[in-house]
């Protein structure tokens, strides 16, 4: 059976027989479609349990991991912080000053990171721990 038949297999017994799943495994990535109003009123919390779930069968058979995405919820959500980090580095650069963004995981701030390297003018450090964890940009010079 391979990867897609899987999820569609854990999806299928979770209740939702009609799910759409695709499989892109040049960049590790899986987006699952589940037309549910009960899936989209719980996705921030749904979606981090069944990228577990897959991660954890992709683990057994030892595959690399594979970042889930439940009805585009994770696309929208990585527009909207590459949005908030241009216009923090925008604001950053016109004040010469320090932009606090709020906290974020690990993989939202890593998001951060990849978009303001692109400026050298601009320079970002991850501050915090746990869920007060952040990210503050600043220019080069200061």
């Amino acid at each position: 059976m391979d990867l897609k038949e899987q999820v569609q297999s854990l999806i299928a017994r979770m209740g939702f027989p009609d799910a759409q799943v695709s499989v892109d495994d040049e960049h590790h990535k899986i987006s699952v479609v589940i037309d549910d109003e009960a899936v989209r009123a719980q996705l921030p919390s749904l979606l981090p349990a069944l990228e577990h779930l897959v991660n954890l069968i992709l683990r057994k058979v030892k595959s690399p991991s594979y970042v889930v995405d439940l009805n585009y919820y994770r696309r929208e959500r990585e527009r909207l912080i590459i949005e908030l980090a241009k216009a923090a580095a925008k604001k950053a650069a016109m004040t010469k000053g320090e932009v606090a963004l709020p906290p974020m995981n690990a993989y939202e701030r890593r998001l951060v990171h990849v978009e303001i390297s692109t400026n050298p003018d601009l320079m970002t450090e991850s501050i915090g721990a746990g869920k007060d964890r952040h990210i503050v940009i600043q220019p080069t010079n200061l």
